[in-house]
């Protein structure tokens, strides 16, 4: 394999490529897929083996989009060559050892957010040229660094993110390396839009209902594009990491992976089940793409999951499915103690949009704000993801009613953001009526708009739909249900009662209650 068991008989080129690899946690996973890729005899990894391992076979036969450019599938085709021709060079004989373990470290080594993404660009801009079609970005290369110019249209970028998709897609489902899989495109128009309202120049004006946005010439600059990604989906450049590390990874398992699956290959990879949600597997994708570590891997189960009741696992309350309001919304997601995303779907001057918002703790019933940590969406028709400011933290406000008198009430409803009386987001008890107050009532959340022509004036929606998913886990999953069991016990012994104690009319509260109303001074004469 070129790996030797005395550290002696290691050149310092060796041991510098396995420190670098042993950095990314791959290394065993290196040293499984060289030796099943290796030729025996040669100790080197054909270009043939290499280009077999990053093969991409599929077929999507709906999308959701109504938008589709007629070159993407020719870009997939050439996906796997292109990430060979920038990564993995290797001589006549293939790749040794060291080649191999330089070439992963220079695509999934560590490296900053911006390299990641220069290397993404480099490989789609690679594509796009293999398969006929032309891009407005440049490339300028030199020996020890290279550039990227110039700008991509709204079309393209959307053949970025699709290729992106795919590439996420396929490393959470191993079915992918073989078989000629089937799914469909997610609508993520929403990142398009948000890029050229964020970076072609009179973005912000443009009219973002229109759909010939898609199909035009706006020019989108790379340097602008940067700051978008690394602002807006800096997970992004994470797609083409993962996508190389599983390929190479599966690659030592090859076996496995040929054999048959138990359903077909449409129905393992259908985006079907998470339609009817608010949440579609291109929202999922969007929010996911801000997240990390648990969260994120419970949020990618909406978009890849492969039937609809591992989907819904996630989903703590619908207000169409549970009933609106929120004593409704409340019996579901009491008792979760962990990271929840609410989405919210309005309507407000004839156009349709969602907001979204996510806390990293449970919900309580308090009259106060709380939380420590959120953030903020803007989910569609534009994308947008508002951090903490970390200058207030009034993140979190849910208010149920009382019993018993209130000289001040307090507002019931859920809130986000803001101050009471005056919250960033605010959503009534009845779950009917939404406001949503332009960033400088709050200094929680960073600013930016959370719909499209949002004004300085707070803004009265409609609620047509409210979703509730919780990423926590199943550990956290699991706590609630034992939460909920035990509230539904105590419910049910509070309610019973005793019939024996009142079987006797003598002993009854009734009847004591009638004696004391008819002669008060019972009881003191008895005592004198």
């Amino acid at each position: 394999m070129g790996a030797s068991s005395s550290t002696e008989q290691i050149s310092p080129e060796q041991r510098e490529a396995e420190s670098l690899a042993a950095s990314t946690g791959a290394l065993s996973a290196l040293e499984k897929a060289f030796s099943t890729l290796s030729d025996p005899e040669t100790k080197t990894i054909p270009i043939t083996s290499l280009k077999e391992c990053f093969k991409l076979s599929i077929d999507y036969p709906n999308c959701e989009a109504s938008f589709k450019p007629e070159s993407f599938p020719a870009l997939l085709n050439h996906l796997g060559p292109s990430i060979l021709d920038h990564f993995f060079i290797s001589d006549k004989d293939g790749l040794n050892w060291i080649t191999f373990l330089n070439s992963y470290t220079k695509c999934c080594g560590r490296m900053p957010t911006s390299n990641s993404l220069n290397n993404l660009l480099k490989v789609f801009g690679s594509a796009v040229v293999k398969s006929g079609a032309t891009t407005g970005m440049q490339i300028e290369s030199t020996d020890a660094d290279y550039k990227i110019n110039g700008y991509l249209l709204p079309a393209d970028l959307l053949m970025l993110l699709w290729m992106c998709w795919v590439m996420s897609w396929s490393s959470r489902n191993r079915q992918m390396v073989k078989e000629n899989a089937m799914f469909g495109l997610p609508d993520v128009n929403n990142l398009v839009l948000s890029a050229v309202s964020s970076c072609v120049e009179g973005g912000a004006e443009l009219n973002v209902w229109d759909d010939g946005i898609l199909g035009s010439d706006r020019q989108i600059p790379i340097g602008k594009l940067h700051v978008w990604v690394l602002k807006t989906v800096p997970n992004l450049p994470e797609c083409l990491v993962q996508f190389v590390h599983s390929r190479i990874s599966n690659s030592a398992s090859q076996q496995d992976v040929l054999e048959p699956s138990s359903s077909s290959s449409g129905d393992s990879h259908s985006i079907a089940p998470s339609n009817n949600y608010l949440l579609t597997p291109g929202r999922a994708w969007s929010v996911s793409l801000t997240l990390r570590s648990t969260m994120r891997d419970e949020m990618l189960k909406t978009c890849f999951a492969p039937d609809a009741a591992e989907v819904k696992e996630n989903l703590l309350y619908r207000s169409s499915l549970h009933g609106k309001g929120l004593s409704r919304f409340w019996s579901n997601v009491e008792g979760y103690n962990g990271p929840i995303l609410v989405v919210i779907s309005a309507t407000s001057e004839d156009h349709s949009w969602s907001i979204g918002a996510l806390t990293h703790q449970g919900f309580v019933n308090k009259d106060t704000f709380y939380g420590t940590s959120g953030s903020l969406y803007a989910i569609s028709p534009v994308f947008n993801h508002l951090t903490s400011s970390g200058k207030e933290k009034n993140f979190v406000y849910s208010h149920l009613h009382v019993p018993g008198y209130e000289a001040k009430p307090k507002p019931v409803g859920i809130a986000f953001g803001g101050s009471i009386g005056n919250e960033r987001i605010f959503m009534d008890e009845d779950f009917s009526k939404l406001i949503v107050r332009h960033h400088a009532y709050d200094k929680t959340y960073q600013s930016g708009a959370l719909f499209p022509n949002q004004g300085y004036l707070p803004t009265e929606a409609h609620v047509l739909e409210v979703e509730v998913w919780g990423l926590g886990g199943e550990k956290v999953k699991e706590a609630q249900n034992m939460f909920l069991k035990r509230e539904l016990l105590f419910t049910e012994q509070r309610r019973k009662v005793d019939l024996k104690t009142f079987s006797n009319w003598e002993d009854s509260p009734e009847k004591m209650m009638m004696d004391m109303v008819s002669n008060p001074n019972a009881v003191r004469r008895e005592e004198r």
